[in-house]
């Protein structure tokens, strides 16, 4: 079969593997749409030594070569090895992938949150130092095989399994409830996807980002409100004046700009919650007034459990979703050179590849 590789400095290459076999408790995939995703370019742009920097970090027993990429898998379930349930994971099943992997046994990986596992060097991230869903097929552990409802597309099911799924995890962080406002800075497709979610959880949404199609994008997904940054001379005054001077209850930023996760912190109210979403970059706080003095509270969040990757699923399709839309390119293996080139520019919606 043929997978991509991030072969460092932005480039890719489609190299040839052998085809996979399911060892005891594993499965194959025959992948039919794996999205690419925002983290994917940390990897594509950085030097070909950063995956095994990267290893090192999780504790991951990568022992280098190439790997393929991509986290966010969903295809049919084509065989099973020894041990398998085959009545939980019968061939053919349509399944997506939790793609992190770990002990197993400790509370963390017990309760589905196998990325914050509590056991040293045992974490894996498949599409970082395990072969990941841009290739034909894919091997990973049952355990780690989350149904697809059959009301949702592969391609649904592919960001579900990461971008989409990190919005919703943030989202259950922040306990959206019926009424609330909710400011989301950064409208890709993270963003997009917690503004959707956000509208049909029954929140007013204020959609903010620098970019006019992606805010015409966030409109279409249900935002109320649409602010661009660039044109204003004060953010947060302008959620404020939004909200009747208050503020809004709750905001998640999927940009990571240091000044959108500032921002962030000062536009909701007080007792508002704030979650972060999108990695790197700092961020500067003056914690007694932004933070204290308005009993603020700050949280990050990591993509999302297993379960709360079933959880995801299950409301997109019993809501009748069209999340298929966050995709604006579809593209085949043969061209990541030019599916990679473009979206690093991160001025589109978001990618896959559909096989």
């Amino acid at each position: 079969m043929q997978g991509i590789v991030f072969t460092g400095n932005e480039t890719t290459e489609l190299m040839t593997f052998p085809d996979p076999t399911p060892g005891p408790g594993e499965v194959v995939l025959e992948i039919k749409a794996s999205g690419m995703c925002g983290s994917d370019l940390n990897l594509y742009r950085g030097p070909s030594e950063l995956r095994r920097k990267i290893a090192a970090e999780i504790g991951s027993s990568y022992e280098g070569g190439p790997v393929i990429a991509g986290h966010e898998p969903c295809g049919v379930v084509v065989a099973t090895g020894a041990g398998v349930d085959t009545q939980k994971i019968p061939v053919g099943m349509r399944a997506m992938q939790h793609h992190y992997d770990a002990c197993g046994h400790c509370e963390h990986c017990n309760g589905g949150w196998t990325q914050l596992c509590r056991e040293p060097g045992v974490m894996e991230n498949y599409g970082a130092t395990r072969h990941g869903g841009h290739a034909q097929y894919m091997k990973a552990p049952a355990h780690t095989i989350v149904p697809l409802p059959d009301a949702l597309s592969f391609k649904a099911g592919a960001t579900i399994s990461c971008g989409t799924g990190t919005a919703w995890g943030a989202l259950q962080r922040l306990d959206v409830q019926p009424g609330q406002s909710i400011a989301i800075f950064g409208q890709g497709p993270v963003g997009l996807s917690a503004t959707l979610l956000a509208a049909q959880m029954g929140a007013r949404v204020i959609a903010l980002d620098t970019n006019a199609g992606r805010l015409q994008s966030a409109r279409n997904f249900g935002a109320a409100e649409l602010l661009n940054p660039a044109e204003l001379e004060d953010t947060v005054q302008a959620v404020r004046d939004l909200t009747g001077g208050l503020g809004t209850e709750l905001a998640l930023d999927a940009s990571a700009s240091p000044v959108a996760r500032r921002d962030a912190a000062r536009c909701v109210r007080t007792w508002g919650k704030v979650a972060y979403v999108g990695m790197g970059r700092d961020v500067t706080f003056d914690v007694t007034n932004d933070l204290i003095r308005r009993q603020v509270t700050v949280m990050g969040s990591w993509t999302m459990s297993k379960a709360g990757q079933a959880d995801c699923a299950e409301f997109i399709a019993s809501k009748g979703l069209d999340i298929d839309s966050v995709f604006t390119h579809e593209w085949k293996l043969e061209e990541a050179a030019t599916a990679y080139s473009l979206f690093s520019q991160q001025k589109t919606g978001k990618a896959v590849f559909v096989l």
